[in-house]
């Protein structure tokens, strides 16, 4: 047993934040129904695509139910309305005032059930000054600092600006948003009382930023060293192989210095006027580089680094692999973090939930639905009957899939 199973929810979610979330909710076992209206998720038309189908919408919309209804229409509303108030989990990231003009907001919805859970996710939250603005997550990192950190690391060595490749403050948001609904239905299981939960990708980024203490605050720093654990300045290297490799935190950070010291057999330079300090070693910072490479390049393998770096008082080494590399290694055959579904000829591979419980993982999902497939299975559910369901069809109402 998964254990949101039990669990009914209802995703009024496109594209990414949102599906990201209902997602993981299926994949914890609940029983997820996407309200999909007929223009269609943008989502499905992501490219590359298997089947004519977008892989993009494949890997998001797996385990969902899908019910392709016409909002503009006061029954399809109506319908609608009846399948929230039976819910567990309402989730919608829409731009704010979007639920309330089809009467679907949580006001409505948790008069009629007040155990609603009602998770909307959007850019810049409900009712704030900047609500109405259009947000995607490159819009939005950039709002909240995020691509300045970015650029301010490249600095020069960037002859243009570029964007972050990952859409961070999408997908944080669709965590936070799944932490919403499981905090919420905790909160139901002690008091009988739901939520509604405002989650906005603006205040996300600016929560998962750990570096937000030091760029918003004077703290101390009377040596100079380097942020935190310096992950940006992270050094890579390339073995005799030819592979690259890196190596946690920079070798300026007073304790990763001693360390380097330590792993190379190198006492010598602990006293070496250059690297006395962070200063120095910033000052001096190619010639300490060459002494690391130099090191770096007795090593044939990764494996044989590793062995190396990796004991008491050794740093964290990292392999710089492909996607599809991480999934040919020995990890990935033990801890099979993909499934497979199949799409017409085709097999596409998926990412499973990084969760184990009792040794178990989440599992597969199905293959993410055409528009309308389980149209006719859930409004039986309601209480609709066929001849009211062909009407629905006959006037526009509902769309897709007639079986």
């Amino acid at each position: 047993m998964k254990p949101l199973e039990g669990i009914s929810v209802i995703d009024f979610t496109r594209v990414l934040a949102g599906p990201t979330c209902t997602r993981i909710l299926a994949e914890l076992g609940a029983s997820v129904i996407k309200i999909e209206p007929p223009s269609g998720d943008l989502a499905r038309a992501g490219s590359p695509t298997a089947g004519g189908i977008a892989g993009y919408f494949l890997q998001l919309n797996g385990g969902k139910r899908n019910l392709c209804i016409d909002l503009n229409w006061p029954e399809a509303r109506e319908i609608v309305f009846d399948l929230c108030v039976k819910a567990d989990v309402v989730v919608e990231n829409f731009r704010p005032g979007t639920m309330a003009s089809f009467g679907l907001h949580y006001d409505a919805l948790s008069a009629a059930n007040p155990k609603i859970v009602f998770v909307s996710m959007s850019g810049y939250g409900q009712n704030s000054p900047w609500s109405g603005r259009p947000a995607f997550a490159t819009t939005v990192q950039a709002e909240a600092g995020a691509t300045a950190t970015v650029l301010d690391h490249y600095g020069d060595n960037l002859k243009h600006p570029l964007n972050d490749s990952s859409s961070h403050a999408d997908l944080y948001t669709g965590l936070e948003g799944a932490i919403a609904a499981l905090a919420g239905l905790n909160q139901c299981a002690r008091t009988a009382k739901g939520t509604h939960a405002d989650v906005s990708m603006m205040a996300t980024m600016l929560n998962v930023n750990e570096r937000l203490h030091a760029q918003i605050n004077s703290m101390d720093n009377e040596m100079n060293e380097p942020w935190a654990l310096s992950a940006p300045d992270s050094p890579m290297f390339e073995l005799a192989d030819g592979s690259l490799v890196t190596l946690i935190t920079s070798p300026v950070w007073s304790p990763a210095f001693s360390r380097y010291c330590t792993m190379m057999g190198r006492n010598d330079l602990r006293g070496d006027a250059r690297f006395l300090t962070p200063d120095l070693r910033r000052q001096h910072h190619d010639e300490l580089m060459t002494e690391i490479r130099a090191w770096m390049h007795t090593f044939r393998t990764f494996e044989e680094l590793e062995a190396q770096v990796s004991g008491g008082g050794g740093l964290a080494v990292g392999r710089v692999r492909q996607p599809h590399e991480a999934l040919e290694s020995t990890w990935a055959e033990v801890m099979q973090p993909t499934y497979s579904v199949e799409v017409g000829e085709h097999t596409v591979r998926l990412p499973k939930g990084p969760w184990l419980f009792d040794g178990q993982d989440s599992g597969a999902l199905t293959v993410a639905a055409d528009q309308g497939t389980h149209n006719k299975e859930i409004l039986r559910e309601v209480g609709l009957d066929e001849s009211t369901i062909t009407r629905l069809y006959e006037r526009g109402i509902l769309h897709g899939a007639q079986t």
